[in-house]
């Protein structure tokens, strides 16, 4: 189908909005409606930059949005394709049994085993493309501290394109299904994970330099094709998300006196 059946301009309400969460209404009615149908492949990113007048940036976390929604899978090398209701609704039941922190920490072991290997697979095969998208993924992450919800994003972004970069699909299907549930900030405020258990600015702010660390240590070590220090920086970033995590649960559960 061409791009030009479907693709309209953003509403006009998108000054309301984030670009990105328009661009994500504007697919998924399209998806809803059956103008895009299951198994139809979408448009390149730059051709959706020019059809929605977006950056590739937005475009980027739109895709994460409708993978984590369950409504698209991305294929590596090949596209992104609209799901059948069927695997839609399928790949939602896991995102929406997480409910609990409880739940979170048990996402977090499984996380632990999965995405240590997914490091080590991603710096034994990641391609110069995804090398590059990967850092910008980390720009972004970097650059949005104090955008909660860009930096979540930005987050998600980061661990899928290390998925994609395994050359393994399986590895992409089980995170595209967690969506924004694999980053614990998603569900806890910034100033609940730290190890401080203060509330204050500083202390989130020290919070998110731990995590931007971590995720620098996991960039540079597939960026230079180190896979053992790729697993190694895995292994530490999700242990100490787990920890961190741990430590707010005990926060919250703690009896007031």
């Amino acid at each position: 189908m061409e791009t030009q059946d479907y693709a309209n301009p953003l509403p006009a309400k998108r000054r309301h909005k984030s670009l990105s969460q328009g661009l994500v209404e504007s697919i998924s009615n399209n998806i809803k409606n059956g103008i895009l149908k299951p198994g139809e492949k979408l448009p390149t990113e730059s051709a959706i930059m020019t059809l929605y007048d977006v950056s590739r940036t937005v475009v980027r976390e739109a895709i994460s949005h409708l993978q984590a929604a369950g409504l698209v899978q991305t294929r590596h090398g090949i596209g992104t394709f609209i799901l059948e209701p069927s695997q839609a609704a399928s790949t939602g039941m896991l995102r929406e049994a997480i409910v609990t922190v409880r739940d979170v920490l048990d996402i977090l072991e499984l996380r632990i085993s999965l995405e240590t290997e997914a490091a080590w697979l991603a710096a034994s095969r990641r391609t110069e493309e995804q090398a590059l998208a990967l850092g910008k993924a980390l720009e972004d992450i970097l650059a949005n501290k104090t955008e909660e919800n860009a930096s979540i994003n930005a987050d998600v972004r980061f661990h899928l394109l290390i998925a994609q970069s395994t050359g393994n699909r399986y590895f992409v299907d089980i995170l595209s299904n967690l969506g924004t549930t694999i980053i614990p900030r998603a569900r806890l405020k910034s100033a609940m994970l730290t190890l401080e258990g203060s509330n204050s600015n500083n202390s989130s702010t020290s919070y998110l330099e731990r995590v931007n660390r971590e995720h620098e240590d996991i960039y540079l070590a597939i960026q230079r094709k180190d896979p053992e220090a790729a697993r190694a920086a895995m292994r530490t970033h999700l242990s100490n998300s787990r920890e961190r995590l741990r430590q707010a649960q005990q926060r919250i559960e703690a009896p007031t006196i």
